[in-house]
C-alpha cells in the first residue's frame, strides 16, 4: 500500500542574496512548509552575511523531501549553517517498492565573484531509514566555494547499528556548466560498502569537505601551499588515520572516515582556518549558534 498524501510533507526554501550598500543582504525569501530563516547575522562585518537554516522537526521520515536552493549574487559573500543536527528517522515499514523515500536537496547558485560556505552540522541517519541526500553547486570561475557535510550512520552508543537502512549521498560541483565532480555513494544492505575495506570499512562516520576557488588556486604552487599547510595540520592533530587529502584539478577534496562526528566537525573546522584566508582573504570568525 502506497502512502497516502497526507503522509508526505514537502519543504521548500529560497534564498537569494545579494551585495548593496558596501554589504551582502538577504534580499529575498521564499518558503513552503516547515523550513526557514533568520535574519541575517553580520558578526564579522557588513559584507559576509551568516546565515542559520532552521527545520523545526529536526527530522525527515518516509516521504517527506526537503528541498533548499541559495542563490549568491556578483560579490555576495554568504556563510550557512544549521542550530542542530539534521535527522533521517526509521522508514516506515509499510511502505512498497516506489514509494517515496526521505529526501533531502540543496540547490547553490554562485555568481561572478561570489563567495559561500556551506557547513550544515551533521547529518544522522537511523538504522532503517531510507534517506537521499543531494548537494548540486553551480559556480563560475571567479567564484569561491567552501562546503562541508558529516554523516552519521546509527547510534553506535545506543547499540543500534546502522545494518538494514539505505543511504545515498551525491555531491556536485558545476563550474561554468560543466559539470567537473561527481562523487555518490550508496549504501544499502546488497551491496556491503558498510563493511567492505574501499567502502566504510565498518566506520560509522563520515565526510568530505570541498575547498574550490579557482581565481585563488590558478596554479598548482598555490595549490600545493595550502596542501602542505593542511597537511602539516593533520599531522599535528595525529589526523593523519582519518583524514585524506586530494588535489583534483584545482578542486581539493578533504575525507574523513571514522566513528565520531565531533571529532570530524572539529578536524573540518581547523582544516577551513586554513584555507579560508587562501580562499577568502578573511580570518574564521566561528558562527555564534556552534558556541551555544
Amino acid at each position: 500500500m502506497s502512502l497516502p498524501v497526507k503522509s508526505q510533507w514537502f519543504a521548500k526554501l529560497d534564498l537569494d542574496f545579494d551585495y548593496a550598500n558596501n554589504g551582502t543582504r538577504l534580499k529575498s525569501v521564499k518558503r513552503f512548509g516547515p523550513l526557514s530563516v533568520q535574519k541575517a547575522f553580520h558578526p564579522e562585518g557588513k559584507k559576509c552575511a551568516h546565515i542559520y537554516l532552521l527545520h523545526p522537526p529536526a527530522g525527515i521520515v518516509s516521504g517527506d523531501e526537503l528541498c533548499v536552493t541559495v542563490r549568491v549574487d556578483n560579490n555576495a559573500h554568504v556563510l550557512i549553517t544549521t542550530p542542530g543536527a539534521n535527522r533521517f528517522y526509521r522508514a516506515r515499514d509499510n511502505l512498497s517498492i516506489g514509494d517515496p523515500t526521505q529526501i533531502q536537496i540543496a540547490d547553490l547558485y554562485l555568481s561572478e565573484n561570489a563567495i559561500l560556505e556551506h557547513f550544515p552540522l551533521e547529518t544522522l541517519v537511523y538504522e532503517g531509514a531510507d534517506g537521499v541526500n543531494r548537494v548540486d553547486v553551480h559556480l563560475t570561475e571567479k567564484g569561491v566555494y567552501l562546503g562541508w557535510d558529516i554523516v552519521c550512520l546509527g547510534l553506535p552508543a545506543s547499540k543500534q547499528n546502522f545494518v538494514n537502512g539505505r543511504f545515498t549521498q551525491l555531491n556536485r560541483l558545476f563550474c561554468d556548466d560543466k559539470l567537473i565532480y561527481h562523487d555518490r555513494i550508496s549504501l544499502n544492505p546488497e551491496n556491503g560498502l558498510l563493511s567492505h575495506p574501499a567502502g566504510l570499512a565498518g566506520h560509522s562516520v563520515f565526510g568530505s569537505f570541498i575547498i574550490y576557488a579557482p581565481k585563488q588556486h590558478r596554479t598548482m604552487l598555490l595549490r600545493r601551499e595550502l596542501v602542505e599547510k593542511i597537511r602539516a595540520r593533520v599531522s599535528d592533530l595525529n589526523a593523519a588515520l582519518f583524514i585524506s587529502i586530494t588535489d583534483i584539478n584545482g578542486l581539493l577534496l578533504i575525507r574523513y572516515l571514522g566513528d565520531h562526528s565531533e571529532q570530524c566537525k572539529n578536524f573540518f573546522i581547523e582544516i577551513w582556518q586554513l584555507a579560508r584566508p587562501s580562499c577568502c582573504g578573511k580570518s574564521v570568525t566561528h558562527p555564534r549558534i556552534w558556541l551555544t
